[in-house]
């Protein structure tokens, strides 16, 4: 408890205040934001009606003056401290009473007596906030001299005076709140301010209410011109309509905000900008506000076209080596016809390794393929197409789509080929009612990859491994570091390759 009771001011009846404590607990309650308070005013007319008085007040005694946070039958709103009831009831340990003024040697010569108001009677109860420290009083006043309270006035003076500092204690939190929310505010207004990105904030709702310094300085707009939605406006046009679907897609669902668009800088042009913003959320998980940044990424996306018109260029020289490389090799086997059938599956597999290379590595954006090119589904279907039937698929693709990435493709590629190319010379493919079916399945870390072949010929076990055999084992094995099986079942043969995860995608 803080002990408010010192040399500083002496007060009748022999106790002294320490005033600069006093002041200090009368701030923390804001008390100017209780004048005229709808509840204290309620306080002090039923105070005046229980004890028939005309006059009741809720008075705060400050340094040089008491202020009347609500009066009942009193018009000024204030009086000097010397002449102050309150400033000694304020200092007792109950109610103050004083029967008749003008017979009390502390009052007798009191202005408050003698003058116009003729105070004759007073009761007061103190106010003593929690830590100990007397702000005022609840007080009746009457103009004639009184014996005293009744026993039920006393009582319900207190239970009202309580009620009067439940009131204050709640204004001194209040306040204390708006403090540490000002002092909040303030630190993060000057760590904002600080960053080199832009800085905003919304309501739940998305309106904007707070941007930084850095915004203000890149658009060059006045402040406040981009509250609300006027943010939009220093989007390029191309870019608005994207950047509200994608703004309205996160306030409904609280995802988190990440986009690119182009914004207006102050000398007029545009640069591309990272946008990014997260939900804050109370206790219960509901938004109370959005912080948002944005970044300029101009120099950054300038670069990385100019990175995609190399590679796709790089992309493009590198397809036109495989097609090079398969015109040679038709070309030599003109020259040496014996080797045809070599010639013709080395051809094969040089146009499959190309097909693989223009999925993960498109020399265009006409070339890029519809399925994501991380899509080992996606993989598939483009280097199955040359083996599909006009009428029909024969060659279905089925199971958990897994991410690859360039790495994996080239082994991916000359392993399904030669499984592609095996049934279309012996297997499942080499007649009109055969189908094959790769289904990949994910466990874990894990992934399984079957390849099963049905109506196909009766299948019968190779007596010697083959080149193709070898390519898919070096495929699975060395380069993807897996396993592969074959199973020669008479109804139609199956592979099954395991490799991990990070095998075929680095990410």
């Amino acid at each position: 408890m803080i002990n408010a009771l010192s040399t500083d001011a002496p007060i009748g009846n022999g106790w002294r205040v320490d005033e600069a404590v006093r002041a200090a607990a009368i701030a923390e309650h804001e008390i100017e934001t209780l004048r005229d308070d709808a509840s204290l005013r309620t306080i002090t007319d039923f105070a005046a009606a229980l004890c028939e008085a005309p006059i009741s007040l809720v008075s705060i005694v400050e340094a040089s003056r008491q202020t009347f946070l609500s009066r009942t039958g009193l018009e000024p709103s204030e009086t000097p401290r010397e002449t102050s009831f309150c400033a000694y009831a304020m200092l007792g340990d109950d109610i103050m009473v004083v029967p008749d003024a003008r017979l009390d040697p502390r009052f007798a010569t009191n202005p408050l007596v003698t003058g116009e108001m003729g105070i004759r009677f007073y009761a007061g109860v103190p106010l003593v906030s929690q830590d100990g420290i007397p702000l005022g009083s609840l007080c009746i006043i009457d103009r004639i001299p009184r014996a005293g309270l009744t026993p039920f006035q006393r009582q319900g003076l207190r239970v009202l005076a309580a009620d009067v500092l439940n009131r204050l204690s709640d204004s001194r939190t209040s306040a204390i709140s708006r403090a540490t929310i000002a002092d909040s505010e303030g630190r993060f207004r000057v760590l904002a301010d600080s960053m080199p990105q832009m800085v905003w904030s919304t309501l739940p709702d998305g309106f904007h209410d707070y941007y930084n310094a850095r915004w203000y300085e890149f658009t060059g707009t006045a402040p406040g011109s981009t509250d609300g939605d006027g943010w939009n406006d220093i989007f390029h046009p191309e870019d608005q309509e994207r950047a509200w679907g994608v703004w309205r897609h996160s306030l409904a669902t609280g995802t988190p905000y990440q986009i690119e668009y182009r914004l207006r800088h102050r000398d007029g042009t545009y640069r591309w900008t990272l946008g990014r913003a997260l939900p804050m959320t109370d206790t219960s998980g509901a938004i109370t506000r959005w912080i948002g940044t944005c970044t300029d990424i101009h120099e950054q996306k300038l670069a990385s076209e100019e990175r995609e018109v190399i590679a796709q260029e790089l992309s493009h020289r590198i397809k036109n080596i495989f097609a090079v490389i398969s015109g040679l090799i038709t070309f030599a086997a003109r020259a040496h016809p014996e080797f045809k059938g070599i010639a013709e599956d080395l051809r094969h597999r040089v146009t499959a390794l190309g097909r693989a290379h223009d999925f993960v590595r498109p020399h265009s954006a006409q070339s890029r393929p519809q399925a994501e090119q991380t899509s080992l589904h996606g993989l598939l279907d483009a280097l199955f197409l040359p083996y599909q039937s006009t009428n029909a698929s024969r060659l279905h693709v089925g199971g958990t789509d897994v991410a690859i990435d360039d790495r994996s493709a080239t082994p991916l590629a000359l392993l399904f080929h030669e499984l592609a190319t095996n049934a279309t010379k012996y297997g499942a493919l080499s007649n009109d009612t055969g189908a094959v079916t790769v289904t990949s399945i994910v466990d874990g870390d894990e992934i399984m990859l079957i390849w099963e072949e049905q109506g196909g010929p009766a299948v019968e076990q190779p007596e010697s491994t083959g080149f193709g055999a070898q390519l898919i084992d070096l495929s699975a094995s060395r380069q993807l570091g897996g396993k592969v099986a074959h199973d020669w079942a008479a109804d139609g043969l199956r592979v099954v390759v395991e490799v991990s995860k990070a095998a075929l995608s680095r990410g």
